[in-house]
């Protein structure tokens, strides 16, 4: 008997009670088992909306209050004025719901500035990063200012004196509807870089002070130096020759002496006119007319040179002794008109 209780008692033990905290989570999940779907859904809405919530003060705390605003890519666009632009954006959204896109786009009107790239540096900066535009090529407006211009026809600053002043400069832009004629005007600068290259490359554009490509089929070339007021009209084609026949013709009458009374120079191929103004006075000293290249009325005061030595000096002594005692004569229409451009 006292074995058989030793072992009854022996292999008799009491059960492990539960913890607290296992019980008590036993009974949520069963409480859970009860709850319908829609109250599910109405806890997760009001746990999304107390994190929205959260979020809106997380967002207008000065947390994120802009305090540094790096910029990188300037040399010609001002750093501190996309400082000022940036800060005035962010004032009141703070960095966390600054709109990055409309700060690119309002930048990006900038004359110098190409490209924009704004991003945020949490929590309380903002990153900027600028590509300029490129300046090609130097642009003398109507009112006389002299602009720099790049590829896409979009005018930058002024020329500055510390500036590399180029060759020559451009003349002809449409400036009354600048972005209506952006594609006409990018051609221009197109022809303008072409002339520039070819120009260089021939020895030709230091002789040159400004191209007119206000007519792309009708191209002007304004002489520098001594022959500054010396146009030279090489219409479209063959450009280097021409202006190079041009030149030499030129240079034959300077030498002969010939060259004070020279306004323009037509170059078509091997031939060159001539264009001189001429004052033709009345026996009372009144000016009768004043036959200039401007006002294209050439009429017997220009001549068309095939060689370098044909002059147009010859054929006006020739045409003044025709005039003698006639200078009341209206000029004859159909030589204005074939003299003409």
């Amino acid at each position: 008997m006292g074995k058989y209780r030793a072992s009854s008692s022996a292999s008799q033990r009491p059960a492990r009670r539960e913890s607290g905290r296992e019980a008590f989570t036993d009974r949520l999940r069963s409480i859970a088992g009860y709850i319908p779907a829609f109250f599910k859904l109405v806890l997760a809405i009001v746990i999304g909306l107390l994190f929205f919530a959260g979020y809106r003060a997380a967002a207008s705390a000065s947390f994120f209050q802009v305090r540094n605003v790096e910029v990188q890519g300037t040399s010609r666009v001002a750093a501190d004025d996309i400082r000022a632009i940036v800060r005035k954006e962010v004032e009141k959204t703070g960095v966390w719901k600054a709109d990055l896109k409309g700060m690119n786009a309002r930048l990006e009107k900038l004359p110098w500035v190409r490209s924009a790239v704004v991003s945020r540096v949490l929590p309380d900066g903002i990153r900027v990063r600028i590509t300029e535009r490129v300046p090609r090529a130097v642009v003398r407006t109507a009112s006389g200012r002299f602009r720099w211009i790049d590829d896409d026809a979009v005018l930058l600053g002024e020329m500055l004196p510390t500036d590399q002043i180029p060759a020559f400069f451009l003349r002809g832009l449409n400036e009354d509807d600048p972005e209506g004629a952006r594609e006409e005007n990018k051609e221009r600068v197109r022809k303008f870089l072409e002339l520039q290259r070819d120009w260089d490359a021939a020895g030709l554009s230091e002789r040159v002070s400004e191209v007119n490509l206000i007519d792309l089929l009708d191209i002007r070339a304004q002489l520098a130096g001594d022959s500054s007021q010396i146009e030279v009209r090489v219409g479209s084609e063959d450009l280097v020759k021409r202006l190079k026949r041009a030149l030499e013709v030129l240079d034959d009458e300077r030498q002969a002496g010939r060259a004070s009374q020279i306004i323009y120079l037509l170059s078509q191929g091997k031939n060159v006119t001539i264009g001189h103004t001429w004052n033709v006075q009345r026996s009372n000293d009144r000016v009768v007319a004043n036959v200039t290249a401007q006002n294209e009325k050439p009429t017997d005061a220009s001549a068309t040179v095939g060689r370098p030595r044909a002059t147009s000096d010859t054929t006006h002594n020739q045409n003044a002794r025709s005039r003698k005692g006639t200078t009341d004569k209206k000029p004859d229409k159909k030589k204005s008109e074939h003299t003409r451009r």
